[in-house]
């Protein structure tokens, strides 16, 4: 269900900053967002979550590594506001008796950039701010009751996945569906033997695509921590290059994305020839995504081809893959 500004009437009082302002949606895909602008005052965005996606568990979790990472490492994300009851995350009931989840967020400047805006130094800066998201989680030391979904191969490509059944997605035919199955097997297979490293696997934000990054000038913001978990550090590369995997650009982006993220934090051979294997694992993670979330504009933005699109790739991929 599409949530409107009405909908979120009971939410405003939990947080006395709202006072007077009135909501407006800017965003929904996962989560709906709204922004409030007061008069002459601050701006905030409010996150309200999807039912039956984070636990609130996960949510609490999430915002402990924003707090971490904000206090560490000084990266431009987002700074969480708390309640009247002094805390983060506050429940309120929806209009269709649902009790929803939402977090306010002080309100970041800046624009989605285009895949055709001229993305290297976008891509420079990205590739530094995932190694320092990595190396900080490396060394933190996580609450104890912290929990995050774990992104792994089986979590993406099962049947029963995280963002749904790649399977039943728009366009799957039974040519398109036999060659996604080899590919399944192939990324299986290839990321089980790259492992599961400490200097390879942990957490991650994993959703680092365009959408999720405000460009104001010569500041770069990243939002949106709401797909933080665990997978392969490589994969927040694949992440930022969604919906987009055929771009002409790629091989450039990726290439100023790896010199600046080994200018904090180096990578072997093995974890750069992963790159390949994440793009597809996340291009497979979008096509789940777009069946699952169909009602979406994002999804209904991409839907038309995607899944041919994939099986392309697919066939180049696994084509490349027989020579490695």
């Amino acid at each position: 269900m599409q949530l409107q500004a009405r909908d979120i009437e009971a939410a405003i009082p939990l947080w006395p900053q709202l006072a007077g302002s009135v909501p407006r949606i800017i965003n929904y895909s996962e989560n709906h967002t709204f922004r409030f602008d007061k008069a002459g005052g601050a701006s905030y965005t409010l996150r309200v979550h999807r039912p039956d996606y984070q636990s609130i568990a996960n949510i609490e979790s999430e915002l402990a590594w924003l707090a971490a990472l904000r206090r560490d490492t000084g990266l431009p994300i987002p700074e969480p506001v708390a309640g009247r009851n002094g805390e983060l995350l506050q429940g309120f009931l929806a209009p269709d008796g649902a009790l929803r989840q939402a977090v306010l967020f002080r309100f970041l400047a800046g624009h989605e950039p285009s895949p055709d805006s001229g993305l290297l130094g976008l891509f420079g800066r990205l590739g530094n701010y995932a190694a320092r998201m990595h190396e900080h989680a490396t060394h933190w030391q996580r609450p104890a009751a912290f929990t995050r979904q774990s992104w792994s191969a089986g979590n993406i490509l099962d049947s029963d996945g995280l963002w749904g059944d790649w399977r039943i997605a728009p366009g799957v035919t039974a040519d398109i569906r036999s060659l996604l199955d080899r590919l399944d097997a192939a990324l299986r297979r290839r990321l089980a033997a790259y492992g599961l490293g400490a200097g390879r696997y942990g957490l991650i934000h994993a959703d680092m695509r365009l959408g999720n990054l405000l460009v104001d000038g010569d500041d770069v913001s990243l939002i949106d921590f709401d797909d933080c978990g665990f997978c392969w550090f490589t994969y927040d590369f694949a992440a930022a290059i969604s919906f987009h995997e055929t771009h002409a650009t790629v091989p450039a982006l990726k290439a100023a994305w790896l010199e600046s993220y080994q200018a904090v934090r180096p990578l072997d051979k093995d974890d750069i020839a992963s790159i390949d294997d994440m793009i597809m694992l996340r291009r497979m993670a979008l096509l789940a995504w777009i069946g699952s979330h169909a009602e979406t504009d994002l999804a209904q933005t991409h839907m038309a081809g995607f899944a041919a699109g994939t099986a392309e790739l697919a066939e180049y991929y696994l084509g490349d893959a027989i020579g490695r």
